[in-house]
Order: structure tokens, then C-alpha cells, then sequence
């Protein structure tokens, strides 16, 4: 029993706490980031204000995580986001293929716990900064409501991911709020003169079927009146949680300080939309639903920006620039909401897409001020126009992740962020950000030591793509279709397709290719085949294009559209090719072209885009001469997904065990064999609402065996459905030959292997 006597004053508990690195704010980009860290070997602290990681991706907002690939509705394949953010991705698709959000928070948590050197603090918001001089801060003070526990943070590093920059704010460090003028950085896009328009919030719902009639009766402040909503007659009873972005507000108004006002006001929006769905006799269809949840906190999307070393801007977006200090890459839409949200009478959004992926630059992940100050999440420096690309969520945790092992790099020289742009740390920085498979646009993996490099590879097949067999489905070219097929240089390779023509017609038939070799959006026409067709069935037609290649890269052999001819489809799937129409994504756009304003400084292309599995299927075809881009070669060349070409070695499809071979000339000492698998990063892979057809990657070899000269065992890899896997070691051992045993994917697509690393002890 404990007796308290009544005393003139009490102070709160105080713990103070000492790390190499403090990372305020645990939505996905500081959890990224945490985790990166920590794996860097620092030790971290992590201190969120809410009770579960994920910021708007959490179960308390339920946002989905997208980020390059877009939905699958731009032309940026094979984009997703690698790393940390890719893993966390993975690991939901294995355990949360229906994409419910409590499971998502646990994959989460479970991550962040599971590191013996970092730190969480939930529930613990940030109120003040201790600062050692002007220019560097010594320490961040936070308050847990739930333990009335205050705690002192202090380290040598700091990270702000905390969305609206408290970290920054009370710190000092210069932002920016708000959007630029045209004539500040040239951007076309930028308004005319500078605004203080910001994007809004957004809260979602859910609905569920009680299995009986269900009436609601709205509290007193919800929304009567809903035709204040222009787009009210979007509404439906089928669609909720963040389908329902556009249930935005608060872009006029201050969106830190006024956040409570925006929450009230967005409360009153959803809670008058389905008072209107239950009450207004429009949807008999929702008779028997009822509100299973409402957000309590809103999604933010802007606030502050930080100034870093260099702004990004909207011509690093469009002309995709290249950086010497790129550290991570983006590719959503340039993606602009009208400041007054649902009550706009505008559409939702404005997306413009460039056509192709950009470089994010380190320089934009520090303060340029403070000089102990990382920047990470949707507050790094960048212009209001590229800010409408760089804010989401995947885009986010990837450039985050950057910032937890360049914070590594820091601790271990006895630097400050800046620092690390000296070419060497730089090098260092991405090299070791490729290891563990973050995606650096153009930036090929060069690691010095690995030992893969000094050996003979051999496999025991390798693809020669010559034929996708004909299946027994076929598609009507109601849209104009291409093959996405890695071509070397030369003369274009003949494709036949088998086609039904129901009538005598004409098909048109296109070759094209990027204007960029690692773009994949076809805006140059080699050539074109007009070729007359007589009625029938299971008819042969090659096209034979005059025209060449410069260089590898990827080319669309396109059938345009006709409704008169049906193209046999392959069940064939494998590493690196692509079925594409001509067509558009409702969830990124509403036409197959972009046509931007005129001076926007934005291109005009089309769309073409690949089709969700279970669809998805390749043109069944027979492609002469053979394509050889499948070679061993591939493993070692530093790209681990395609990009001008698959980058991977594929086994032929009628090899029954597929194995690797290293050969040295000398002995090496062995400890430790990475391998980089492919697991579609042309998926998305969204955490909430889109099922995933699959629990594990069609194209993810789920294991590995590790043999020496002799037949030892030296490791194996097993149940694998991540993009990197290692293979490590008990003791280094002394090797002359290395054999790899892969087991193929249980789908019947070919092994397929992307990356290749051997290490000894010292490297490892």
C-alpha cells in the first residue's frame, strides 16, 4: 500500500534515454527508416504519438501504400518500391492477402520489436527540443499520456518524420508552406503567383453487411444538406474506406493548428454521406449495412516542407533528371487536390504523370540549417509541385530508409549528414542501400568484395525465349495490345501471333520503343505493318518490321485494335515479359492518353498498362530469332528487377533442377551468399481493399540449397517470399566451386534469379 501526503508540487517521472539516432514520428517512413538503422547496426529510437505504427497506412487511418507503381495505371513497370518498405509489402501479401488493417499494424509492430537495438516509444509526443548550439540539437523532450512518463531523447542524430516537421519547427530549420510561384524554380505547373492552398485531410469509413435491416439515425452534426458536396452523386453503397480519398478538406485553412477543426468538419461530411446512403431511399441496396468503423484521426497529406541542400522540382519529375547523390527514386503522378476538397466543385485531383521513374536526391533528406537534422517522410525538401509526387507513402518510406543507413555512415566516420555527400561516403551510401535492395534509378550495385564477380558462372539451362504457346483462351483486340519483349540490338526479331479473324479485315500492327532505354512507355513508332486478313480460325501472322535497334532494350510489337480479330493468349508466364493494352486505370485516370494543359511543362503520351493477375496473360507467340536475355551474366551486372532488359537468369522451362555454378581459379573464403528474388515489382502490392491474387509472387523461387566442391550443405534458404534473401554462414569456409540448387516457383514459371553476391568475413 502506498499513502501519498498532500504536497505543495509533483513532477512527472522522467527517464532520460541515450541512442545513436532519434527518429520522431513512426508512420511509415520513420518506422522504414527505424528499421534500417537499426539493421545498420545503430541504436535507434523510435517515438510515435499514436498507439500503433504506420501513420496513414495504420488501422487508425487506412490509407493503402502506393508509391511508383501507381496502381499498375502508369507506364512505370516493374517500379515498386525495394527495401525495408518492400519487405513490410511482401510480408503482407504472404499473411494479409484480403488486406485487413489490424494485420497490417501487427506485421509492423512485429518488425520494430523484433530489432534487440531499437527502441519504441508509443503513445509519446514530442513537445520540445533541447538544443546544444544554434545549429544543433541535443536532445527531444516527449510526453507518454498512457505511462505519465516524460522523457528526455538525446543523440548526436536526428530524424523529423513526424509529417509536420514538429521536430524541424521547434528546432528551426527552415520550411516551406504552402506553393511556389512559377518564376521561383521555372516550374510550368507552379501557379502564377505564390499561395498558401495546401492539400486537405481525408477520413475514411467502413460498411459491412449485417445480414438484417439496419437503420441509422445520424448524430446531430453530420452534414444535412448533401448537395453542399458537388460530387455528391458519386457517392454509392458499394464503395468505402480510402476508395473514398476525394472526402477531403482543410487545404484553405492551417493544416497543423486547425487539425481539430478538420477532423469535426470531415466527421460531419461522412457521417451526412451515409446518412444519404441509409435515409435517402437512392441505395435500397444498402438496407442491411451498418457503419463498421470511422476514422478517428485524419489522413494528412500537407503541411510543412523543409528546405535540405536542394529543392526537388518539377522538371527532376518530367525530364527525370539524374542525380550524383541519388539515394531513391519516385514515380507517383504529380498529384494536386483542389485546397477546398469535397466541397470543390472541381474533380478530386489533377494527376500528371511523367513517363518514366526520377531520382530523389540525398540532398533533400537533411536540414539545410540544422546540421544534425535528417528530413524524412512527406516533409522533405522539395516544391509544392514535386511535393505532389514525392508525398506517398511508399515513395516516402523508400527515401526514408536512406536516411536510417546514411545515419549509419554518420556514427561510423563521426559526421554530420552534409558530410556524407563527399563521393566516397556517397558511394558507400548507395552501394549499401543496393545490398539490401532499395532501387536507385541508373545506379547499378559495384560491390568491390564480392567474390561472385571473380567467378565463372555456369547454369545448368538457360532460357532462349523463341515461343509463348498458344493456351485455350483468346482476347478480342476491342483495345490495341502489345508484347513487352526485351530485344538486343540489331534487326527486330520476327513475332508471330495466332489469331481468330471473324471477318475479312485489315490489322495494323506497330513496333515500338522508349525514347529512354529504361522507360517503358512507347513513344517512338519503328514501324508500320498493315496486313489483310481473311475470315478464320487459328491463323498465323508474323510481323516482320524493317527497323532495328540502337541498343537493348524493351520493344512493344503492337496489334492494334480491331474487333474483328481475337489473339490467342499463352498460360505461359515468365520473368521479364508483359502483355500491355492500350487503355486506362479508373483509379489513376479516365483516359488512355494524357493530354496536359498546354504550357504546363508536362509531356502528352499514352497509356499502357498491364492487366491484373488472375489476368495478365502474354499474346501467345513465336518470336525468330530466339531472344538470349536471359543469360547467367545478368546475376552480377547490378540491376535486380528489368529495366532496359530483365536482368535476371531464367532456366529453361523443361529443366527439372535448375542449379548454379561459381568456379574460382584460387580458393575464396566464403561466409556469406546474397540473392536477389523476383517478386513482381510491377505488383503494387496495396495494403488495404485490392485483394492479392496470390499469397507469394508467381515468379519467387521459395528455395535455395547451398553445396560446395565436395556435396557439403554449406546453407540453404526455405519457404522464401521476399525480394532478398541471404544465405549465411556458420563459419566461413574455404571454397573452389559453389553450387546452387533453386527450387522452382509452384506456379510453373521458370527459376528465375535476379541477383547474385558472394562474401567473405571481412565483407559480410
Amino acid at each position: 500500500m502506498i499513502l501519498a501526503p498532500p504536497v505543495a508540487h509533483r513532477s512527472l517521472r522522467l527517464e532520460r534515454l541515450a541512442a545513436d539516432l532519434v527518429v520522431a514520428g513512426g508512420g511509415l517512413a520513420g518506422t522504414c527508416c527505424a528499421l534500417a538503422a537499426a539493421r545498420a547496426g545503430l541504436r535507434v529510437i523510435l517515438v510515435h504519438d499514436r498507439p500503433v505504427l504506420g501513420g496513414n497506412s495504420s488501422s487508425e487511418v487506412r490509407l493503402w501504400v502506393l508509391g511508383a507503381t501507381s496502381h499498375m495505371g502508369n507506364n512505370n513497370r516493374w517500379a515498386r518500391e525495394g527495401g525495408v518498405v518492400d519487405e513490410l509489402l511482401l510480408e503482407n501479401q504472404f499473411r494479409n492477402p484480403e488486406g485487413n488493417p489490424l494485420i497490417w499494424d501487427t506485421i509492423l509492430l512485429e518488425k520494430v520489436r523484433a530489432e534487440t537495438r531499437l527502441t519504441l516509444l508509443l503513445n509519446t509526443a514530442v513537445h520540445e527540443v533541447d538544443k546544444a548550439d544554434a545549429d544543433t540539437i541535443r536532445a527531444v523532450r516527449a510526453f507518454c499520456s498512457q505511462n505519465s512518463t516524460a522523457y528526455e531523447l538525446g543523440a548526436p542524430l536526428f530524424v523529423d518524420a513526424t509529417g509536420d516537421g514538429l521536430v524541424g519547427f521547434l528546432a528551426g530549420a527552415a520550411f516551406r508552406l504552402g506553393a511556389e510561384s512559377r518564376a521561383e524554380f521555372g516550374e510550368p505547373y507552379a501557379p502564377a503567383m505564390p499561395t498558401r492552398d495546401l492539400l486537405g485531410h481525408s477520413i475514411y469509413f467502413y460498411s459491412k453487411d449485417a445480414g438484417r435491416p439496419v437503420r441509422f439515425v445520424p448524430p446531430s452534426f453530420a452534414l444535412r444538406d448533401i448537395a453542399q458536396v458537388p460530387r455528391y452523386r458519386d457517392f454509392n453503397a458499394a464503395e468505402h474506406g480510402c476508395r473514398l480519398w476525394w472526402i477531403e478538406y482543410g487545404g484553405v485553412r492551417d493544416t497543423v493548428h486547425d487539425t481539430e477543426e478538420i477532423k469535426w468538419e470531415l466527421w460531419k461530411v461522412v457521417y451526412g454521406v451515409w446518412d444519404y446512403i441509409k435515409n435517402s431511399g437512392r441505395f435500397p441496396e444498402a438496407e442491411n449495412l451498418t457503419l463498421e468503423w470511422v476514422g478517428t484521426i485524419p489522413g494528412k497529406r500537407e503541411s510543412r516542407r523543409f528546405e535540405g541542400d536542394y529543392l526537388l522540382v518539377q522538371q527532376d519529375i518530367i525530364e527525370q533528371r539524374r542525380h550524383p547523390d541519388a539515394v531513391s527514386a519516385g514515380g507517383w503522378a504529380i498529384d494536386l487536390h483542389p485546397p477546398e476538397g469535397v466541397f470543390s466543385p472541381q474533380p478530386g485531383c489533377q494527376q500528371w504523370h511523367a513517363k518514366g521513374i526520377y531520382q530523389i536526391p540525398y540532398r533533400c533528406l537533411y536540414s539545410r540549417n540544422i546540421t544534425n537534422l535528417f528530413l524524412a517522410g512527406r516533409l522533405i525538401s522539395a516544391s509544392h509541385i514535386a511535393f505532389g509526387s514525392t508525398r506517398v507513402m511508399a515513395t516516402c518510406a523508400h527515401s526514408a530508409q536512406a536516411v536510417g543507413v546514411a545515419a549509419a555512415i554518420c556514427r561510423r566516420d563521426g559526421v554530420r549528414p552534409r558530410d556524407v555527400l563527399a563521393s566516397a561516403r556517397m558511394a558507400d551510401l548507395q552501394q549499401r542501400l543496393l545490398r539490401v535492395g532499395q532501387f536507385i534509378p541508373n545506379v547499378p550495385l559495384r560491390a568491390p568484395t564480392d567474390l561472385a564477380l571473380q567467378a565463372r558462372i555456369h547454369a545448368s539451362s538457360v532460357l532462349r525465349l523463341d515461343a509463348l504457346p498458344a493456351g485455350s483462351e483468346r482476347l478480342r483486340l476491342t483495345e490495341s495490345w502489345a508484347s513487352l519483349l526485351p530485344v538486343p540490338p540489331g534487326p527486330a526479331p520476327v513475332v508471330e501471333y495466332k489469331v481468330d479473324v471473324a471477318r475479312d479485315t485489315e490489322l495494323i500492327a506497330e513496333l515500338r520503343v522508349s525514347g529512354k532505354a529504361c522507360n517503358h512507355t512507347p513513344d517512338r513508332t519503328l514501324a508500320t505493318l498493315r496486313l489483310p486478313l481473311k475470315a478464320g480460325r487459328a491463323q498465323t501472322i508474323p510481323l516482320r518490321f524493317a527497323a532495328g535497334f540502337e541498343q537493348a532494350c524493351y520493344a512493344f510489337y503492337c496489334p492494334a485494335a480491331n474487333d474483328a480479330v481475337a489473339v490467342h493468349l499463352s498460360d505461359r508466364r515468365l520473368t521479364g515479359v508483359l502483355a500491355v493494352t492500350q487503355k486506362f486505370n479508373a483509379a489513376v485516370s479516365r483516359f488512355p492518353r494524357q493530354e496536359p494543359p498546354p504550357g504546363s511543362g508536362i509531356e502528352a503520351f499514352e497509356f499502357w498498362l498491364p492487366q491484373r493477375r488472375p489476368l495478365g496473360k502474354n499474346l501467345a507467340c513465336r518470336i525468330t530469332p530466339p531472344l538470349a536475355a536471359f543469360e547467367p551474366s545478368n546475376l552480377t551486372n547490378g540491376f535486380a528487377r528489368p529495366t532496359n532488359q530483365p536482368n535476371a537468369w531464367v532456366s529453361a522451362f523443361d529443366d527439372p533442377a535448375p542449379t548454379l555454378t561459381l568456379e574460382w581459379p584460387t580458393p575464396v573464403l566464403l561466409e556469406r551468399i546474397e540473392l536477389g528474388f523476383d517478386t513482381d515489382f510491377d505488383h503494387p502490392l496495396e495494403t488495404v481493399l485490392l485483394l492479392n491474387p496470390e499469397t507469394v509472387s508467381p515468379f519467387c523461387v521459395p528455395g535455395v540449397q547451398a553445396y560446395n566442391e565436395n556435396g557439403q550443405l554449406l546453407g540453404e534458404i526455405r519457404d522464401n517470399h521476399q525480394s532478398v534473401a541471404a544465405i549465411q554462414l556458420v563459419t566461413a569456409a574455404e571454397i573452389t566451386r559453389l553450387t546452387l540448387r533453386l527450387t522452382p516457383p509452384a506456379g510453373g514459371a521458370p527459376v528465375a534469379l535476379l541477383r547474385l553476391s558472394c562474401f567473405g568475413p571481412e565483407a559480410a
